[in-house]
C-alpha cells in the first residue's frame, strides 16, 4: 500500500476506530468516472471530497469540504449559503493541502488537518455503499452513507447544482 494511503488508514483506525478497506488501483481513480470503472460501481456512488473557500480574502474566510456524488456538480452558491457566507470558490491545490493535509484527488472525507465543516451530498444516501478517497488519487475505500456522515461529522445537505 502506498505510504500516504497507509497513513490515512492508520489515522482512521487510531482517531476514529474505523478500519478502512483500502483498495488501490494502479490505473488511477482521479475522476469519479475512473473510480467507478475501476471499482465496478455507479458513478453516483463515488463521493468526491471537494474543498471550497467561502468568502475568500475576507475576515470571514473559511474552508469547507463537500463530499459530492460523482454524478453531481457541487453548487458553490449553495455551499456558501450553508455556512452563512456570500460566495464560494474551489480551493487551489496549495489551499487544499494546507487545510486538509491531503492533495487534490486523494482527499478523504475525514482525517483532515483542521476541523473543517463537511457537507455530504444527500443523493449519496440512496446507496448501501459509497466509495471515497483514501489519501491518494489511486486509493479508495467503501463505507455506508451513515458511516460517511458520522465519521466526517458531516451534515447531509442538498449541495448539487
Amino acid at each position: 500500500m502506498h505510504s500516504t494511503a497507509a497513513r490515512f488508514a492508520d489515522r482512521a483506525r487510531e482517531e476514529y476506530g474505523f478500519d478502512p478497506e483500502v483498495t488501490e488501483f494502479p490505473e488511477g481513480t482521479k475522476t469519479a468516472a475512473d473510480a467507478a470503472a475501476a471499482i465496478g460501481c455507479e458513478v453516483a456512488q463515488i463521493g468526491s471530497s471537494i474543498v471550497l473557500v467561502v468568502d475568500a480574502d475576507t475576515d470571514d474566510e473559511q474552508v469547507v469540504v463537500s463530499v459530492t456524488s460523482g454524478a453531481n456538480r457541487v453548487d458553490t452558491d449553495k455551499l456558501a449559503d450553508l455556512v452563512g457566507g456570500e460566495t464560494a470558490r474551489m480551493a487551489e491545490p496549495a489551499e487544499v493541502k494546507a487545510a486538509t493535509g491531503w492533495s487534490i484527488g486523494g482527499v478523504p472525507p475525514f482525517c483532515h488537518e483542521g476541523d473543517l465543516p463537511v457537507f455530504v451530498d444527500e443523493t449519496l444516501q440512496e446507496f448501501e455503499t459509497v466509495w471515497v478517497a483514501a489519501g491518494t488519487p489511486d486509493a479508495v475505500f467503501p463505507l455506508s452513507p451513515g458511516e460517511l456522515a458520522e465519521l466526517s461529522g458531516g451534515t447531509v445537505a442538498h449541495v448539487a447544482e
